[in-house]
């Protein structure tokens, strides 16, 4: 399967897709660029940020949760106004937002990283009713934050170790007991980045370098990869009447030269749909 061009509006660093169901559209950061995207009815819509931004869960329908470089904030999807909710290492300028999502208990799972992924220098965190919490510790690009269909289960990945992990959550969304790993892809060469979990429980990751999103039965099985034209895949997320469109982010960032391709948002169709997006909680 192979995905076709959505957007051409070309991201340095495209990330943190987020399927607004309310309002039937797609969302994504173009971090370094510090610009959110979006398309609907009129055509293309953008929103200039004052900071790195990196992902989001939605509110309501005209107010996102959105991870950036100094921490939580809402958006005002109406007049572009960004209200503080919740600093994460806001004090400390070597680190920014990168990877997040909202849980199904109405958290939302942030992780952070050095500007120039040092190792070990990032973290992930989680929001939930106003409360902030540090998960991990000691990870150096965190990424792959996604939720299995029943909420007790977490996943996320070290871009640099090339794994993923899973986490079991209690009722109310907190870990609770020690991590798992889940994969190890170093021997395949696959750097895993921004992930979903389908309504068949498989976890559908982007690979950075691989231009591809690769998916994985719940026990590990490789079971489909969709090809993007963007090297550097960034993060999916599923959406469309049927939560059947599956929308890719791409970036140029670490590419030499880039020729026309990258960089570039793509869209194929899921032959399994995903699961609705969960609002967050504040």
């Amino acid at each position: 399967m192979t995905a076709t061009i959505f957007d051409d509006r070309i991201c340095q660093l495209g990330e943190g897709l987020l399927w607004h169901p309310e309002r039937e559209q797609f969302f994504w950061f173009d971090i370094v660029g510090r610009r959110l995207l979006s398309r609907d009815a009129d055509g293309v819509r953008e929103w200039r940020l004052d900071r790195m931004a990196s992902a989001a869960g939605w509110v309501d329908r005209n107010r996102l949760l959105v991870g950036t470089e100094t921490g939580l904030a809402l958006l005002d999807l109406r007049d572009d106004a960004l209200e503080p909710v919740a600093g994460i290492e806001a004090n400390n300028p070597a680190t920014r937002s990168n990877d997040g999502r909202a849980d199904r208990q109405g958290g939302f799972w942030l992780g952070t990283m050095g500007k120039n992924a040092e190792a070990g220098q990032g973290a992930i965190y989680r929001y939930y009713r106003g409360e902030v919490r540090q998960l991990v510790t000691g990870i150096s690009i965190p990424n792959a934050i996604c939720f299995s269909r029943d909420g007790r289960l977490a996943y996320y990945a070290d871009t640099h170790e090339a794994k993923i992990w899973t986490q079991s959550l209690d009722q109310d969304g907190w870990p609770t007991g020690d991590r798992r790993l889940f994969l190890d892809l170093r021997s395949e060469g696959l750097r895993p980045d921004g992930a979903v979990i389908d309504s068949e429980g498989a976890l559908c990751v982007a690979c950075w370098g691989a231009g591809a999103v690769m998916r994985f039965a719940s026990d590990g099985e490789q079971l489909d990869r969709i090809e993007v034209g963007g090297r550097h895949s960034s993060c999916p997320a599923l959406g469309g009447s049927d939560l059947r469109d599956l929308l890719v982010t791409t970036a140029q960032q670490g590419i030499e030269a880039p020729d026309e391709a990258q960089g570039l948002t793509y869209m194929a169709r899921a032959e399994v749909a995903g699961l609705p997006e969960p609002q967050v909680i504040l």
